[in-house]
């Protein structure tokens, strides 16, 4: 596959050279291995609603299989009340991350659901470099009671403190070719809650390739979606985004929906080593 529209203008405004397309639609040995050894991954596609959401999903080591090179099963569904409970069926966007040694890998393609899981049938499928991930262990796997689900079409005070502590995001975006999800990291504080209704947080120098923000060049559909490490409580935010370029580059999100599960994920998470992120020279022009 090559870059679309989106992802070519992006990288143009951005000046960055022309650059080689390196995703896959296979995974070599060493990818498989690595799916096989995590406990979640994260899932992006949208609702009935055509809203767009970033769901995880979570497992013993082992419940994401690939039976096939360019075939990914995860033996899972989303927490009760997720966004996407009922699982993906279409294009969907996946992102596994180990926080302890900051690895990462990203994977899309078409999914069918059922009650065994979620099959993909890749597309593409590459790893992504260790920058701005927070160094983190499992300290402890907690049984999942039925998660207490509260709703808005807002960003309350209870989001807004979660928002706020938050150094690990999940961003779901579509595009032409299907959905993508990607990491986002920094010091708390990264994730700046404006109003009720509007979320910016800034774009740092990535791997130049712009998946994320060339789907919201050409479409603006994004999901986000944190959880806190230390009790499991979860919370989706979606809505239309945008890019800002000045005085630094930027994503503001503009909230349709909001959900929090209490204690909805089964990990508890040790920090370990904060997430090494450049200081910004300027905060993001929201007019």
């Amino acid at each position: 596959m090559a870059f679309h529209a989106g992802e070519l203008a992006v990288q143009r405004r951005a000046g960055v050279g022309e650059q080689g397309y390196f995703a896959e639609a296979a995974m070599p040995p060493v990818a498989r291995d690595f799916l096989a050894a995590q406990s979640w991954i994260a899932l992006g596609t949208e609702d009935a609603q055509g809203r767009v959401w970033a769901s995880l999903h979570y497992g013993a080591p082992g419940f994401i299989a690939t039976p096939a090179p360019d075939v990914v099963h995860v033996a899972a569904a989303p927490p009760a009340g997720d966004p996407l409970a009922g699982a993906p069926d279409g294009p969907v966007g996946g992102l596994a991350l180990e926080p302890s040694t900051r690895r990462r890998m990203r994977l899309n393609g078409d999914a069918v659901s059922d009650a065994a899981g979620t099959t993909i049938r890749l597309e593409q499928v590459y790893s992504n470099c260790p920058k701005y991930i927070a160094t983190r262990a499992v300290e402890a796997v907690v049984g999942r009671p039925v998660p207490v689900r509260a709703v808005s079409d807002a960003i309350d005070g209870a989001a807004t403190d979660l928002l706020a502590a938050a150094d690990t995001a999940f961003v779901a975006t579509r595009g032409p070719d299907g959905f993508d999800v990607s990491h986002r990291g920094g010091r708390p504080g990264f994730l700046d809650v404006v109003d009720a209704h509007t979320l910016v947080w800034p774009d740092y120098q990535g791997n130049r390739m712009f998946n994320t923000l060339g789907n919201l060049a050409v479409d603006g559909g994004c999901g986000l979606t944190v959880v806190d490490p230390e009790d499991g409580t979860t919370l989706y935010v979606t809505g239309r985004a945008e890019v800002l370029w000045e005085p630094v580059r930027a994503v503001r999100l503009t909230v349709a929906a909001v959900v929090r599960l209490e204690h909805a994920a089964p990990l508890r998470w040790r920090l370990e080593r904060v997430a090494r992120n450049p200081l910004l020279e300027a905060r993001p022009q929201l007019a």
